[in-house]
């Protein structure tokens, strides 16, 4: 399918010849018809993008054209053409799949805009039949997505640490996929048949902390009803994941030590002391050398806990994986409502793009979810987002220093200052997150490094971003 390639279907020379007229002046390739049977072979032929249908024609009408157009493979936007007082007709059309309609006679402006928003929609619809292909062949792990090198990185680190059994960091922003990554390491690991065993630890009080990881016996204190097992004893012949072990206590941190290297403990009020078999991978958000500093994380427990350490990027540090996500999670949350949300618009997709997102790919999960429910078509627009919870600045985000226009320019130059200061201002970011890597930030663009180099070219951005070839 062309989306520069339009089809004209109208059995009045006269017509055909106008619109033909004003479309081709836009650079588009206009194929005719006088005829359904010869417009029909035209799109079997052809596969024009876009289709100008007259209603009201001998020998197939357009609403026999239309039926038959819906049943092509990757049929073309139809746009219906009716005389005017008969716009019901064509409303009815719209809702039998056509795209559109124009009631003759008609301004020139608006036969231009009605097919540059219908190529715009059609290239929107492509770029995400595209994505979803690629959902297909995605490079994952399990519940793990993404194609940036970052998070490739993580990819390897998982395939290596797997096989073994040493203990494991996962270092990462709330909301990155840490626990994800624990449970890939336990799923492809030799410990898999046993369980994996989850402990938040800033869940939890200090009074209850201990009790929780080792246990206690009838009495152990007030309120000890009965004997209680713990995650460590649970996690017997598995893996323990200690998430947020950073806002674990001192106090506890020495005995989680002992535990570790010794494979021993006792359960608190009891005597017995217990033997285990546990693999221990831990998380956490916070910078333990800086914990270690201030007196709040043992450096003894922070070098066994870290014998190999992975860091899961932030998803401000991986924007090139946004859209894939968003699709992925379109998909699901679709099928756990029962909606049919395949698509979001242009400009929602340019802001979740934008938006440095403190939550990661928790709060884009979240995002998406909540706009789905609300959603009341098959495409998330920017009002579907706009109740969505705890975002309120989302709404704020200026689009490409939109308020920054000079009104006096023309519009061709304004528009065009607009377009470089978004990519000046984009793509300086993103280098600035890869630390001036080409390579790199092209991956998290989803762009040529060829194409890269040239827009860091044109837009001066080599001295001012720190570019590494």
């Amino acid at each position: 399918m062309s989306s520069t390639s339009i089809l004209i279907v109208d059995d009045e020379k006269g017509a055909r010849f106008g619109m033909k007229m004003t479309l081709e002046k836009d650079g588009y390739i206009i194929h005719e018809a006088a005829s359904g049977p010869e417009a029909l072979r035209i799109i079997d032929t052809k596969s024009p993008g876009l289709v100008f249908l007259d209603i009201n024609m001998p020998e197939m009408d357009g609403f026999a054209v239309l039926e038959k157009v819906r049943d092509v493979e990757s049929p073309p936007l139809v746009v219906m053409v009716t005389a005017h007082g008969s716009e019901k007709i064509a409303v009815e059309a719209m809702k039998k799949g056509a795209y559109d309609y124009i009631a003759k006679p008609f301004e020139i402006d608006e036969l231009r805009l009605i097919a540059k928003n219908a190529m715009e929609n059609l290239a929107l619809r492509d770029e995400n039949r595209r994505l979803r292909s690629q959902l297909g062949s995605l490079d994952s792990m399990g519940e793990i997505l993404g194609q940036a090198e970052a998070i490739k990185d993580v990819f390897a680190k998982i395939d290596k640490v797997s096989a073994t059994d040493v203990t494991v960091l996962i270092l990462g922003e709330s909301g990155s996929g840490k626990e994800l990554v624990a449970r890939e390491i336990h799923k492809r690991g030799k410990r898999s048949l046993g369980s994996l065993v989850v402990m938040n630890c800033a869940a939890l009080p200090d009074t209850l902390i201990e009790s929780e990881l080792f246990g206690h016996e009838k009495g152990a204190f007030t309120g000890a009803a009965g004997r209680r097992i713990g995650k460590l004893e649970q996690a017997h012949g598995g893996t323990l994941f200690l998430d947020e072990v950073g806002d674990m206590s001192t106090n506890t941190q020495a005995k989680l030590l002992r535990a570790i290297e010794e494979q021993r403990f006792e359960r608190l009020g009891g005597e017995e002391t217990l033997s285990v078999d546990v693999r221990v991978i831990s998380a956490t958000n916070k910078n333990l050398r800086d914990e270690i500093k201030a007196g709040n994380f043992r450096e003894d427990l922070y070098y066994r806990l870290k014998v190999v350490e992975i860091t899961v990027p932030p998803l401000r540090q991986r924007r090139g994986d946004i859209p894939l996500l968003v699709h992925h999670f379109l998909g699901l949350f679709s099928r756990k409502h029962n909606k049919d949300v395949r698509n979001v618009s242009r400009d929602v997709m340019q802001l979740l793009m934008s938006y440095d997102w403190p939550g990661n790919v928790r709060q884009l999960a979240n995002v998406i979810e909540s706009s789905v429910v609300l959603a009341g078509d098959s495409v998330l627009t920017m009002e579907d987002l706009s109740g969505e919870l705890n975002l309120p600045e989302m709404g704020k985000i200026p689009p490409a220093n939109i308020l920054d226009i000079d009104y006096d320019l023309p519009f061709k130059e304004a528009k065009r200052r607009v377009v470089e200061s978004f990519e000046r201002g984009f793509i300086a970011r993103s280098l600035d997150t890869h630390n001036g890597n080409v390579t790199r930030t092209a991956s998290a663009l989803g762009m040529h490094r060829q194409a890269l180099q040239q827009k860091i070219k044109e837009l001066k951005l080599r001295e001012q971003t720190g570019v590494q070839e």
